[in-house]
């Protein structure tokens, strides 16, 4: 008789090559999230603009991204993967350089749509060779332990940006760690060793389900509203504490105490995705989700504040995890980089809406109603998933 426990004969998750793709993605998304939250005060106070001119700017960097989501999704599934990513990587470390020469808000604003298209290139050809180099029994996890490492970058990013920023009232140091965290990252996915790999040229003629996943596009939908009110919180986080709640130098400690939630559910949820349960961490997620925004703009002082940070990460750790493991499920397997595509496609659109439109409703009234709006678009987003998009994605997943 066999008596060895099930859990010996898993195949190992932890190689080389998947430390030093969750590693690239960390610093990737540090160097992203170094800049976040000081570019509306960097916009403002260097450029001169106005509330509703800078979230047109700091919206075209996830246009751009969005724009070229499905055509990296095509690039992935048609061209070799690390030659892609390394290509990818370096083009988006350089932009970081852009901004140090942007002298004029032209310039700062070509460059900053120009790195979104980069972003989106580099982003979904890494996770694209993460969940290649993840064993297929143990997805589920490596799902989520990849995405701890964007949520480690979450924490720190913006955490160690804006203590340079409230301690030296400088941008260059910001910008030069972004260009020195890029490289490094650039470093470590260079090291790894991809997965033998026929790709498959395209006989048929080009058509829209070869840059989209034309079976998830109903599942994009509560991405966008979600990811809409994402982009509101991510954005005008350090500019609503100041104004809104009162808390000049203590943003920071959001995005901390936001990542410790994330790392928690992401460590939780793994284990769910790999029994199948797909469709009910989405609705767990989304459930936490709209009760982080309610404590969040309800409750407006310091403990409502940080109590939110928690639980909000708690929520789009679980939501996003599930969501991005749904695209999978929907797609075979020499369609993952399309299925990520879409996902992120869907996950830019929301954002640059948020950015663009929460702009806007913080210019003519009050930042406090840019985040009650993300709200409400939540909580629609949560409905439409819970009572058509579950059905839909049970009837057409694949595994």
């Amino acid at each position: 008789m066999n008596t060895q426990h099930p859990d010996t004969a898993r195949p190992r998750l932890w190689t080389p090559s998947f430390c030093a793709v969750a590693a690239g993605n960390f610093l990737l998304f540090f160097s992203f999230y170094l800049l976040l939250p000081i570019l509306p005060m960097y916009v403002g106070e260097t450029f001169g603009a106005d509330k509703s001119l800078t979230g047109m700017v700091l919206a075209s960097y996830t246009i751009m991204a969005l724009l070229v989501r499905p055509v990296s999704g095509y690039m992935v599934d048609t061209f070799p993967r690390k030659k892609l990513l390394l290509i990818c990587y370096t083009i988006f470390m350089l932009f970081f350089c852009g901004y140090l020469l942007a002298g004029t808000l032209l310039l700062f604003t070509l460059i900053r749509a120009t790195h979104g298209a980069a972003f989106g290139l580099v982003t979904v050809s890494n996770s694209t060779m993460a969940i290649d180099i993840m064993p297929a029994q143990r997805r589920g996890e490596g799902i989520g332990y990849y995405g701890v490492s964007n949520n480690l970058a979450m924490a720190f990013g913006p955490s160690i940006s804006l203590y340079f920023y409230e301690t030296l009232h400088a941008f260059t140091p910001i910008f030069m760690i972004s260009v020195v965290t890029s490289f490094l990252g650039l470093c470590c996915v260079s090291t790894i060793k991809a997965p033998a790999k026929t790709i498959e040229q395209p006989s048929q003629a080009i058509s829209l389900d070869r840059f989209i996943l034309v079976k998830g596009l109903p599942e994009m939908l509560p991405v966008i509203f979600f990811s809409f009110a994402y982009g509101i919180l991510s954005t005008y986080l350090a500019i609503y504490g100041r104004t809104e709640v009162g808390i000049t130098d203590g943003t920071g400690l959001f995005f901390v105490i936001m990542a410790c939630g994330l790392v928690m559910s992401r460590l939780r949820v793994g284990l769910m995705l790999n029994r199948g349960l797909v469709a009910q961490s989405i609705i767990l997620g989304m459930a936490v989700i709209l009760l982080g925004f309610g404590i969040f703009v309800i409750f407006r002082q310091p403990i409502g504040f940080y109590s939110a940070a928690f639980v909000l990460g708690f929520g789009f750790g679980t939501m996003c995890s599930a969501l991005q493991a749904m695209f999978i499920n929907l797609a075979p397997n020499n369609r993952r980089g399309t299925a990520n595509s879409t996902y992120f496609t869907a996950w830019d659109l929301g954002i640059g809406l948020g950015v663009f439109i929460g702009g806007h409703i913080a210019e003519l009234t009050s930042y406090a109603n840019a985040f009650r709006t993300g709200l409400g678009v939540a909580m629609v987003g949560f409905l439409i998933f819970f009572f058509i998009i579950r059905h839909h994605f049970e009837a057409n997943k694949l595994r």
